[in-house]
């Protein structure tokens, strides 16, 4: 047993390509200007690669909280006053709809004012900006270059490692993107960012046991929104329970039988996991900022 009432998981996770990926990145780092970071505004935290601090050095960085509209809102305004107390520059988006895309190329222009200055004065007035992307696999990055660019620029695709290599975007306004392949790490700090991705699918939920993944977040859910689970599976959840207990529950209300008097787990906790990427159990942000 983990802390807390979290159950133990095995996390098959082997990443070969990631350091090829990785390599990419520092070679080109030079090139750029600035650099532009895609999170999951459910799942900041873990949606942040722990090397692309040391990959960026000093370059100016702007923070982008991606599908805002899945997440909580309260908990987004906290993540977002979270990272300006860091000195980043942080925009709130939903490349899906383009909601906030707009406000791209002024955040850009502003975070670079003194770089725009110092063209003007060596005479390079028209020199683009160049900015490099960087985010996980299946954050929504080529979704958003290609509405930032107005046109399909980014091959995107709802699986890790769609972006096979780097990619040169000039959207034609004085900016140019350095589109990256999306890193992950080779191995998880914790279980609880293998977990955080699998549940927002950015790594296949295949590398973890459904049941047990299913079974901690009902009880995360619980904890956190026990409204939406309530107004969802139409139980009202007792956190003396353990995980697999609470499934067992909304496995009961759905009629997920197996046979008389066993209800259906894995199903249960495949029918969860849809749900809450389908946003159907409403606006749910899973970690909030240690402040």
């Amino acid at each position: 047993m983990m802390n807390n009432g979290f159950e133990k998981m095995n996390i098959q996770w082997f990443p070969g390509h990631m350091t090829k990926a990785q390599r990419m990145i520092e070679e080109n780092i030079k090139m750029v200007d600035a650099v532009c970071e895609l999170l999951d505004a459910r799942i900041p935290y873990s949606s942040r690669n722990p090397d692309i601090d040391r990959l960026s050095g000093d370059k100016p960085r702007l923070i982008i909280l991606n599908r805002v509209d899945l997440a909580d809102p309260a908990v987004t305004s906290r993540w977002k006053s979270f990272f300006e107390a860091q000195g980043f520059m942080v925009m709130e988006t939903d490349a899906k709809t383009g909601k906030g895309v707009k406000n791209f190329v002024p955040a850009v222009r502003r975070l670079l004012s003194d770089k725009l200055k110092e063209f003007e004065a060596k005479g390079q007035a028209g020199r683009p900006l160049r900015i490099m992307i960087l985010g996980i696999p299946n954050v929504g990055k080529s979704t958003f270059i290609n509405k930032v660019a107005g046109r399909k620029a980014a091959v995107a695709g709802d699986k890790p490692g769609v972006t096979r290599g780097k990619q040169w975007i000039n959207i034609g306004t004085g900016l140019e993107l350095l589109d990256t392949p999306g890193i992950l790490w080779p191995k998880f700090e914790s279980q609880e960012v293998g977990e955080m991705l699998a549940i927002t699918n950015a790594i296949k939920a295949d590398v973890l046991d459904k049941e047990t993944l299913g079974a901690n977040f009902m009880l995360r859910m619980c904890r956190m929104y026990p409204e939406a689970v309530e107004a969802r599976y139409k139980f009202k959840p007792d956190l003396s329970l353990n995980g697999f207990e609470l499934l067992e529950q909304a496995a009961k209300k759905r009629g997920f039988l197996v046979s008389k008097g066993e209800y259906d787990i894995e199903r249960m906790a495949n029918t969860l996991l849809g749900e809450y990427h389908d946003g159907k159990l409403g606006r749910i942000s899973l970690e909030v900022p240690d402040v």
